[in-house]
């Protein structure tokens, strides 16, 4: 197995592309379950960890207040270690993500 650097990117400055707040919710859920999904199949080659716009891994308990802190259109909202044989199957796994729905971008890089 390999890892594989999911990041994810999205435009959270522009006001018109937003999510409502209940579409927030259903999207925060959607995340939640394919986190979970990436678990159950051992896919995930490090736990998770919530961090900071900053990118300051938070300790437990910790939350970014202010977050995500985007100084151009787009930014990083998030990324994740995963295991994967390949590219091509970091690829599969990536093209599940969340981020999709809200017009967001999923950058793969392999591990060293």
């Amino acid at each position: 197995m390999n890892e594989f650097l999911l990041i994810f990117r999205r435009d959270y400055k522009t006001k018109e592309v937003q999510p409502s707040p209940a579409e927030l919710q259903t999207h925060l859920q959607h995340w939640q379950e394919w986190f979970g999904s990436l678990a159950e199949k051992d896919l995930l080659a490090r736990k998770l960890q919530r961090w900071d716009g900053q990118g300051r891994v938070l300790k437990q308990g910790e939350s970014a207040t202010d977050g995500p802190y985007a100084e151009i259109k787009e930014s990083i909202g998030g990324l994740i270690i995963i295991n994967a044989e390949s590219y091509e199957q970091a690829e599969e796994i990536a093209k599940d993500c969340p981020i999709f729905e809200l017009g967001g971008t999923v950058e793969i890089r392999m591990g060293l």
